[in-house]
């Protein structure tokens, strides 16, 4: 299903959530990484800045006017104060549609509070954890970086190469940024070979283990009925194991060493969110009924 990750570009409009939701769209979260006209974004932890501290009256608005309409509301992204008041405003479940949970990893703002996962239980709705590495564990993913990072260096230096920061390189030509880039590539296929002895076993890379923690805490505290999967890989997901769609069935494998019977697998795969559109469609049916 379609999603939009930002309302921003609605403006001021909310007329355009009926536009988004003729062309398909079924989930909006109202900010990204920075605040938006509609919602503080979680990333004003960073500096502890805010514009509304929590939904705008145009926030507000556009709660109810989802609601109406039959857009699940996506709460992966707003600050928690802003999280809390969408899930107090709302009459129907909402959805984080990519968060982890922040008890396993508290340095991450965009994970959610044991706070904010039981308002979601009660509201009805769902969490879909995310395995995107920095966010499962990014105390074990920086150290393993750091020990890739090494590795590569020292490397390059063998081969009287410099290697450069991410801003450095996007400040290259079109010309100069392919020479970088095969030469990387050279440093990575010399390191292949070395990963197991100088990386990973002084510094064991973020993997399907560490993300079904997760799901373990989420389905621990709020229940199976609440608990989704988000790979996030169009976002910089993925852990190793699960990096992408070809290796799925890891994640399906690791919950059933842990317990989980088929008819749980099948709920955290889909049945839920599933089951959270259909009472979305339905509480918007009963509102549009009553104008």
């Amino acid at each position: 299903m379609i999603g939009v990750e930002n309302a921003y570009p609605l403006g001021e409009d909310l007329s355009k959530l009926q536009d988004y939701y003729d062309r398909g769209a079924r989930y909006v979260s109202l900010s990204h990484n920075g605040h938006s006209q509609f919602s503080d974004s979680n990333t004003g932890e960073r500096d502890d800045v805010w514009l509304h501290n929590g939904l705008s009256e145009l926030g507000r608005q556009a709660v109810a006017e989802m609601n109406r309409l039959g857009i699940m509301i996506d709460i992966s992204h707003p600050s928690s104060v802003a999280n809390q008041q969408v899930l107090e405003l709302s009459q129907a479940p909402v959805i984080a549609s990519h968060s982890s949970a922040r008890a396993l990893d508290p340095d991450v703002s965009r994970n959610l509070t044991d706070e904010e996962l039981l308002a979601v239980r009660d509201n009805g709705g769902v969490v879909q954890a995310v395995a995107f590495r920095g966010y499962v564990n990014s105390a074990k993913h920086r150290a393993y970086v750091e020990a890739l990072n090494a590795l590569q260096a020292a490397i390059a230096e063998e081969l009287g190469y410099t290697l450069m920061e991410p801003a450095e390189v996007r400040a290259l030509d079109a010309e100069q940024r392919e020479m970088y880039t095969a030469r990387l590539e050279e440093i990575n296929a010399m390191a292949e070979p070395r990963l197991a002895e100088e990386v990973y076993s002084v510094a064991p890379p973020v993997d399907v283990s560490d993300f079904v923690d997760h799901i373990d805490h989420i389905v621990n505290l709020i229940g199976i009925d609440h608990v989704g999967i988000s790979g996030d890989f169009d976002g910089g997901g993925g852990v190793t194991g699960w990096d992408d769609a070809s290796e799925t069935f890891n994640v399906t494998l690791e919950m059933v060493r842990r317990g989980y019977s088929e008819e749980d697998i099948a709920k955290i795969w889909g049945g839920n969110v599933l089951r959270v559109l259909d009472e979305v469609q339905r509480v918007a049916a009963e509102i549009q009924a009553q104008e």
